[in-house]
């Protein structure tokens, strides 16, 4: 294996630590990085204050179905892929520049957000597996994540057809993932505000 270079090296590190700083797991950073695990514990405990925490990663596509965590993943991975096709962006750069986006995306409108770094790069690994889909939705032509082999015609996203149980915040939901969509794809948005949604109906 080829000695890596002191650039290469630091470029790693600094890699390392805007991952930890976004609250990257070791597995993750193990998957992406090169640099020894001894070293990325030593680096996490430097950056974070504690030891890496233990356990499994999320394995399963369901956890992005549901309809609040489908807006928020879908916003991600349509951040992230325009980044990587149009920007051309490196995997990593435009993990970490997609999910900054993200944050502050959510901060623009007090949302809380559900992504954290880890569940992204999950949902980045499910669709290099060929387990999820972007679909298009029938009414604001945004693209929202599905299970591969879905329906691809006539769906409607959680964003213009919130559950019921959405409450007041259904209205708001979709205003802002409608503009999400429009912001990083090419597809024409209709007006949020004449999506057929009826705040009160919760």
């Amino acid at each position: 294996m080829a000695k890596k270079s002191l650039t290469e090296e630091a470029q790693e590190v600094f890699r390392a630590v805007a991952l930890i700083e976004l609250g990257a797991r070791m597995q993750v950073l193990e998957s992406e990085l090169t640099l020894s695990r001894e070293r990325l514990i030593r680096l996490y405990r430097e950056v974070r204050g504690v030891s890496p925490p233990k356990g499994m990663l999320p394995f399963s596509a369901d956890w992005y179905m549901p309809w609040l965590s489908n807006i928020h993943a879908s916003l991600f991975f349509n951040t992230y892929l325009f980044l990587k096709n149009e920007a051309s962006c490196s995997h990593l750069d435009a993990l970490t520049k997609g999910y900054r986006l993200y944050l502050e995306h959510c901060t623009r409108n007090d949302a809380e957000p559900v992504l954290d770094l880890t569940r992204a790069w999950t949902l980045v690994r499910f669709f290099e597996a060929e387990m999820l889909q972007l679909t298009p939705c029938c009414r604001c032509t945004g693209k929202f994540v599905a299970h591969k082999h879905d329906l691809q015609h006539g769906v409607v996203c959680g964003a213009c057809q919130p559950p019921s149980r959405a409450g007041k915040t259904r209205k708001a939901a979709a205003r802002a993932a409608v503009q999400a969509f429009a912001s990083v794809t090419d597809e024409n948005v209709i007006d949020p505000a004449a999506l057929p949604i009826s705040a009160e109906a919760a």
